[in-house]
Order: C-alpha cells, then sequence, then structure tokens
C-alpha cells in the first residue's frame, strides 16, 4: 500500500488539486445522467473495475461500463424516470505515486416525468484516481449503499 498524504486546503495546490475532482465529478455524473455512455465510460482507465451492489458482479473495462449505463438509461427513459447523481463531502487522499483515494456521499434522486422526486439511494463512493495523458481517470470504484447491510 502507498503511503499517503492528506491534502491541505490552506495550500494553493491543495486547493486547485480539490477543485479539479470536484469539477472531474460534476462532468462525469452529469455525462452519467445523461445517457452520455461512451463519454462517461471514458472517465474510467481501459482497464477499470466498477463495483456496486446493484449488479450481480463488477463491471470491468470501458466497453462494459459504457453498456451497462446505455442499458441503465434506456430503462429509465422506458420507466419514465430520470436519475440525478449528486456527489459531496469528498475527501481526497494523495499517495506517494500521485494516485488519489477519493471517498464521497452520493446521493441519487429519482424523478419521475410530471410527477414527484424523491431521494432514491444514499451510497458511499471510493475512488482510486489515476492520471492517463494527464487527466483524472477511475482505475477503481467501489460503491455501498446505507440501505444494505
Amino acid at each position: 500500500m502507498s503511503e499517503s498524504t492528506e491534502y491541505s486546503l490552506s495550500s494553493p495546490s491543495g486547493l486547485l488539486r480539490y477543485a479539479e475532482v470536484q469539477w472531474f465529478y460534476a462532468r462525469q455524473m452529469q455525462q452519467l445522467d445523461l445517457g452520455k455512455a461512451d463519454s462517461w465510460a471514458a472517465t474510467f482507465t481501459e482497464d477499470a473495475v466498477f463495483d456496486v451492489p446493484t449488479l450481480p458482479a463488477p463491471v470491468r473495462g470501458r466497453s462494459a461500463l459504457a453498456a451497462a449505463v446505455e442499458g441503465a438509461h434506456a430503462r429509465l427513459a422506458e420507466a419514465g424516470e430520470q436519475h440525478r447523481h449528486v456527489m459531496g463531502m469528498i475527501d481526497v487522499v494523495e499517495r506517494s505515486d500521485g494516485s488519489l483515494d477519493v471517498r464521497s456521499y452520493t446521493t441519487v434522486y429519482a424523478s419521475t416525468v410530471g410527477g414527484t422526486s424523491r431521494v432514491h439511494r444514499v451510497c458511499v463512493c471510493e475512488d482510486l484516481l489515476v492520471r492517463v495523458d494527464g487527466e483524472l481517470r477511475v482505475a477503481r470504484r467501489r460503491v455501498t449503499r446505507d440501505d444494505l447491510a
């Protein structure tokens, strides 16, 4: 396991890194909610692992990630529902190799078209972010749900 360093938000480099991580997630979650499967999947490494309790097994690789989003988006559209993923309480810890351990709370809101909105799920998202060609990418994502043991 790599040594890790907490970022100090009182330093310019810490503030810039934190802002970059927040911007990354803002773009990533909007791409997911808009059903932009390929651009969302491109925010992951080629061999990324996405482990979420709503699926029977972890999803591996960009093409599988894109296919999963396409299917989910189609099912939501058929049901007349829109989801919005809101990530907050983001904690960033840098490893000695420059990769980032990021832990956040994610609330998923579900809105019925023409109807009401509700909290669908509350989750903890734990990511390993790495740089690929200078850009942040998710190498591993593990999601746990507050309503499941």
